[in-house]
């Protein structure tokens, strides 16, 4: 059990996406360098000034590349701090030699686990722990102080190690959310193409059966389609067998859409007056997004009833524009700095990219929660093929 979980920790990669820099490194560096500078400065009992000068500029520089290089920084500062060291023991000065300033090196040891790969945290707590073991073995100071001392020194990087954790499992947790509603999407998109082919299917089963006196060319084309149609439901019903969860079976019916909003808004007994306007050729809208609009507003709906703050109201709007469709849903709430999206926002904004589409959601400008979103309809009215009349 130990081993499997070395060998996990030796292979764990790095955080993707880690920033290079940022604004506030630039602010760490400054504070810094003027801490060096006052301490330089005012503080009498500085021993070898100028190498303790240049030793804590050193380490002052070295957090700039802590995100994206923890195990050569980390090497960099704690071997000097080692050479530095075995220096003083050899000059045995009277005082240590350093800045209180060094303690900077901090930084590196959280971001050592927050930042780095299994190995890198591996090989630079080797380093770590053997700077702190040297530097106690050669102070003169009391156990008791040498081992609050080693704690303080490894406590940031328990830290680190608490918040990559954390955010690695917020990550998964939305990555599940976006795996479920990628699912959902599936199965909606199936169950639509199912509804029509099962139509197909058995329209063409009927037409066989009344072409009996008709030529052979058309009963031809009447069992090739029946074929077709059914080897491209069983094709579709193996696609989607693996996503679904054991157990559900097929819904041949197609999903919720937007002629289904009405019923949807109508919540008695509810806090809320919901007010509802749909603008556009709503009725002609592919199944997907068709689906993704009730889901939209449904989802809005429920955060509205469950988290608005003293809200009264709640407008919703859809319009259908030549292109585009556009999801409006506000409440009047308090603003309460809701800042973080939810598991259902995160799926909702999963469907909405899934269909070439976006979605932004966060605080108005005045007051409440804005839901915004932008699907695309797919096809123009002049691209969807309707069954020619005879």
């Amino acid at each position: 059990m130990l081993r499997d979980d070395l060998r996990t920790l030796w292979t764990e990669p790095r955080p993707p996406d880690v920033p290079a820099r940022v604004r506030r490194d630039r602010a760490l560096l400054a504070a810094g360098l003027v801490g060096v500078a006052l301490e330089a400065t005012l503080r009498e009992n500085v021993v070898w000034r100028p190498v303790a000068v240049v030793f804590a500029v050193w380490l002052c520089l070295l957090p700039l590349w802590r995100r994206t290089r923890p195990l050569a920084m980390v090497t960099l500062a704690f071997g000097s701090v080692i050479l530095l060291q075995v220096a003083s023991l050899v000059a045995a000065p009277r005082e240590p030699v350093g800045l209180h300033t060094g303690a900077v090196v901090l930084v590196l040891v959280y971001a050592l686990p927050r930042w780095g790969s299994g190995r890198e945290i591996v090989l630079g707590g080797a380093v770590i722990l053997a700077a702190g073991a040297l530097c106690s073995v050669t102070d003169e100071t009391p156990v008791v102080e040498n081992v609050v001392g080693f704690v303080f020194l490894l406590l940031p990087g328990v830290v680190g190690a608490a918040v990559r954790f954390r955010v690695t499992a917020r990550e998964r947790q939305l990555e599940q959310v976006r795996s479920r509603e990628r699912e959902q999407l599936a199965r909606e998109l199936h169950d639509t193409v199912a509804h029509h082919v099962s139509a197909m299917v058995i329209i063409a089963q009927v037409g066989r059966v009344l072409a009996g006196t008709d030529p052979s060319a058309a009963v031809e084309a009447l069992e090739g389609v029946e074929e077709e149609g059914a080897r491209t439901l069983e094709e579709m019903r193996a696609m989607v067998a693996a996503l679904r969860d054991r157990g559900v079976g097929a819904e041949l019916a197609p999903p919720a859409g937007v002629v289904d909003l009405e019923r949807l808004v109508r919540t008695p007994g509810g806090r809320l007056r919901v007010d509802l306007g749909l603008d556009g050729e709503l009725d002609a809208l592919p199944p997907a997004v068709d689906a993704a609009v009730y889901r939209i507003v449904q989802e809005s709906v429920t955060n509205a009833l469950r988290h608005a703050v003293d809200a009264t109201e709640l407008v919703v709007r859809v319009a259908a524009e030549r292109h585009t469709v556009r999801v409006s849903v506000r409440d009047n709430g308090r603003r309460t700095g809701r800042g973080r999206d939810g598991y259902g926002l995160t799926g909702l904004r999963e469907r909405a990219t899934l269909l070439g589409g976006t979605l932004r959601a966060g605080p108005g400008t005045d007051r409440g929660w804005h839901v915004e979103a932008e699907l695309p309809r797919a096809r123009s009215e002049s691209d969807v093929h309707s069954r020619p009349r005879r």
